[in-house]
């Protein structure tokens, strides 16, 4: 039985239309490139390498020939085609009611795909609950998004953990033409992700958007609390007023936080970091300042 109102994906595009988008364009003007940073793929002519330049287009022939790093230069595509990852595994439902991760990611999804199917670009999903994945093949125009948005209204079952790794090696498996690759997640894992990252950014110009809540890193101070892993349904009780306690969940997130932005990194990936309580549109807009700042 439909469990999600038919006008449901209608109502959560028209918001973020009017909210959002509207707005966001007459800042960028159209150019989402600046906010899904991403490199062309028509070969236009060949320089020489300069600090900062994607190691991934330097032409070893030649360089070999010339004893000199040469680039190859591309111009911009103005139609792509982008792929938008989604994890919707357990620790993605946490957050208040209203607000949580999951909510989060199908705003942005929702943005992300709007922006993109406007410009007449392509717009696929693969979408992984934690347990299992599943694509939505790519398409444009308007349908396409409400069909996005739908698929990530529904409810999951989900599994008892998050393999990141799962979700990524289905992406390289399908994604065989060289395409925008936005994955969006909070990286909340089994260790082994790292590895399938990298190997995406061998053929496409990947980005990376982290879903973090505030209340990850510090608990209310509200007596003896049960609490629960979102993972693995586990059960613990906790004092929430001990000092040592909160001070120690503070840090395991800092650890955490610092061993994901590490790892995004070495995989060349360039991290943008939203919580569910930022405002939307300054989300994007601070992903599309950090677009115009050249990579490192």
């Amino acid at each position: 039985m439909e469990t999600v109102p038919l006008l449901a994906p209608e109502r959560v595009l028209r918001r973020i239309e009017w909210q959002v988008l509207r707005r966001l364009e007459g800042v960028l003007q159209g150019e989402f490139r600046t906010l899904l940073r991403g490199s062309g793929t028509d070969f236009l002519d060949l320089r020489g390498y300069e600090w900062g330049d994607d190691v991934r287009h330097i032409d070893w022939n030649v360089t070999a020939r010339m004893n000199e790093l040469f680039v190859r230069d591309f111009m911009e595509d103005r139609e792509l085609t982008a792929w938008l990852l989604l994890d919707r595994s357990p620790s993605m439902a946490f957050g208040v009611a209203e607000r949580t991760k999951e909510r989060v990611l199908c705003e942005l999804a929702a943005a992300f795909g709007q922006l993109l199917t406007r410009g007449g670009n392509r717009v696929g999903a693969v979408i992984y609950d934690g347990e299992k994945e599943w694509t939505i093949p790519p398409r444009q125009g308007r349908y396409q998004v409400l069909t996005l948005i739908r698929e990530l209204l529904r409810p999951v079952a989900g599994g008892t953990g998050t393999d990141l790794a799962v979700l990524l090696n289905a992406a390289s498996r399908l994604i065989r033409r060289r395409s925008l690759v936005v994955v969006i997640s909070d990286f909340i894992s089994e260790p082994g992700w790292e590895r399938p990252l990298m190997r995406l950014t061998e053929r496409h110009d990947v980005v990376a958007v982290r879903i973090v809540d505030p209340r990850e890193y510090e608990l209310p101070e509200a007596g003896l609390l049960y609490v629960q892993d979102a993972e693995s349904g586990e059960q613990l009780l906790v004092d929430s007023s001990d000092p040592e306690l909160r001070r120690r969940l503070h840090e395991a997130a800092e650890q955490q936080d610092e061993s994901i932005r590490h790892a995004v990194a070495r995989a060349r990936v360039r991290l943008h970091v939203v919580s569910t309580k930022d405002d939307l549109l300054q989300a994007l807009l601070r992903m599309a300042e950090s677009g115009r700042a050249p990579r490192r």
